[in-house]
């Protein structure tokens, strides 16, 4: 039973995540801005939900929030609605700069890499050669997401809103799974010798990382 409500689960946020990006793209390729805006608010209003979820110990304070955050809106909602392609933008690119980070503060000095201890999580102890690979592997995945970032920003503000959406909605989730597939090839060539887990077994383990909490 649990199995099973788990795979239900996954499958419910997996029809929302695809109706967010079908209904995201729509809105601007059709230019809907009162839709639009209310789409681009979405994720940033589920986060805030959330956090207020965790934080219900102190709820009087929580409601003073939000009813500060919807007058904010309400009063907000004409300049919103103008500007809804940027919300969408903000969206995209803080999330890609938010991963870079993730990666990126694991590689300064006295932290072990991301990377590195996803590893340790799967296979136990370590040798110098998987250490320093992924090391590596950690410094890609940053600057992948940077580049992600980069690419977001010079599309949005240098070709069409439709360009930038089709790049952001249905580019962004392929080139990140193609990352996992091509990795997973590159690991087996250069480090034969290792029992390779699957790439299921490493998004298990991301899901688990403290660097998620």
């Amino acid at each position: 039973m649990a199995g099973a409500a788990g795979l239900a689960r996954v499958a419910g946020l997996g029809i929302l995540a695809v109706a967010y990006v079908c209904l995201a793209h729509y809105t601007n390729t059709s230019h809907s801005t009162g839709a639009g805006a209310g789409i681009a608010l979405a994720p940033p209003a589920v986060a805030a939900l959330a956090m207020a979820w965790h934080t219900w110990r102190r709820p009087l304070l929580t409601i003073a929030l939000f009813a500060m955050i919807c007058g904010a809106v309400a009063l907000a909602w004409p300049l919103l609605r103008r500007h809804y392609s940027m919300i969408f933008w903000i969206d995209h690119v803080s999330t890609q700069l938010l991963l870079c980070l993730m990666f990126a503060r694991t590689l300064a000095p006295g932290h072990e890499p991301l990377c590195t201890y996803l590893a340790r999580m799967v296979h136990g102890s370590l040798s110098a050669g998987i250490e320093k690979y992924t090391r590596q592997l950690t410094r890609i995945w940053a600057v992948f997401f940077a580049v992600m970032a980069a690419t977001s920003s010079a599309l949005f503000f240098g070709a069409a809103l439709e360009t930038w959406s089709a790049f952001a909605y249905f580019c962004t989730g392929p080139l990140v799974g193609l990352m996992f597939v091509v990795e997973y090839i590159v690991r087996r060539r250069l480090l034969p010798e290792v029992e390779h887990a699957g790439i299921l077994a490493g998004i298990q383990s991301f899901r688990k990382s403290p660097a998620r909490q």
